[in-house]
């Protein structure tokens, strides 16, 4: 078993959790994802410590596969990030500060391997972090009327008075993404009108439309539009009705969708086995459906079917040779004692004629 060794300076008894990460991270992670986050900050409030995934899923009462899902989950946000060998197995990780300015990342350093991570899955996205406006600029901005309406919408839709970090996302949005006021109004509209009030959340939508190239209301309305019914289409592949999909369900969706390149097709027959093969829903079970098939290179109906042939074939092909085995001789005495032989014609004859 490799072994992974943490260090830090940081005092032992004390553990400390970002309110930002409490604030802005934490309400839109699974649950599980939050526990690996924490247990890395609890490693590092600690004298050098060595570890493996192994201990890790024991210790959190999970699977290796959630371990590293969830490493996964938290390198997109920005909040760690992975380094691999040329193996590509996971040999480091270093702790970023929910803000994610490099000059605060922990003194995370780890030494050994453990089970291989796809530096495709984990690589952080493409767009930058937010700088920071200067107060010189903030207080320009503030004085455009069209901003102070947009604050105002904005606190109107949020349901209560913007924070100065929330003022700052929304301000970088206009002068730093180049929104135009109205696409920022119906970004806010749009993240509420999914139960999404999470400045964190806004942040990520508006970092997909610029990197999208989306200026304009109606580029996001027919962005929105097309990842909406895809998703609902998956949704319904597996049976889910009436409601919308949550947000760890929309970074697998995503995932399947954008990182992989899957056609709807092709995640709607992931869907439909795992149906078959769970006889429920589980977002889980057809992520390794498919991460299973982009590991195999698959990109069309006819790649899967050649994979199932090739399973079937392989599968009868041990079969056969099960079949085919020799029976192995019995230690049973009964089994084991010389039959005689008897001729019966004679044997009647002999009987007839007394």
């Amino acid at each position: 078993m490799s072994m992974i060794t943490l260090h830090n300076t940081s005092h032992p008894e004390v553990t400390i959790l970002s309110n930002t990460f409490i604030d802005n991270y934490m309400p839109e992670a699974n649950g599980e994802f939050v526990k690996v986050y924490i247990y890395l900050l609890r490693a590092l409030s600690s004298a050098p410590v060595s570890f493996s995934l192994e201990q890790m899923a024991d210790r959190l009462l999970c699977t290796e596969r959630d371990i590293l899902r969830a490493l996964k989950y938290w390198a997109k946000q920005e909040l760690l990030t992975l380094d691999f060998t040329d193996n590509n197995k996971l040999c480091g990780i270093a702790l970023l500060s929910p803000s994610g300015a490099s000059s605060d990342t922990a003194a995370a350093e780890i030494s050994g391997t453990s089970e291989p991570l796809s530096a495709e899955a984990s690589a952080n996205p493409s767009s930058a972090r937010p700088e920071a406006l200067t107060p010189e600029r903030v207080s320009e901005l503030k004085q455009n009327e069209d901003i102070i309406q947009l604050l105002y919408v904005a606190e109107q839709y949020l349901g209560k008075t913007l924070s100065p970090t929330e003022v700052q996302k929304l301000l970088f949005f206009y002068d730093g993404l180049g929104m135009s006021v109205d696409l920022i109004d119906y970004l806010i509209e749009y993240c509420v009108g999914h139960n999404h009030k999470s400045i964190r959340y806004i942040e990520k939508v508006a970092l997909a439309w610029a990197e999208e190239g989306i200026t304009s209301v109606e580029e996001a309305k027919q962005s929105g539009s097309r990842y909406n019914k895809d998703y609902f289409s998956i949704l319904k592949a597996l049976g889910i009705t009436n409601r919308n999909p949550v947000e760890t369900e929309i970074t697998l969706m995503d995932t399947w969708l954008k990182t992989y390149g899957f056609s709807m097709e092709i995640i709607q027959e992931a869907c439909n086995r795992t149906v078959l093969q769970t006889g429920q829903a589980s977002f889980q079970y057809t992520d390794k459906i498919l991460e299973g098939w982009k590991q195999k290179e698959v990109r069309t109906m006819d790649d899967i079917r050649s994979l199932d042939s090739a399973h079937k074939k392989k599968r009868q092909e041990k079969k056969s040779a099960r079949n085919t085995r020799p029976t192995p001789a019995s230690n049973n005495r009964f089994n084991n004692f010389q039959q005689r032989e008897y001729n019966f014609d004679e044997y009647e004859k002999h009987l007839l004629n007394q």
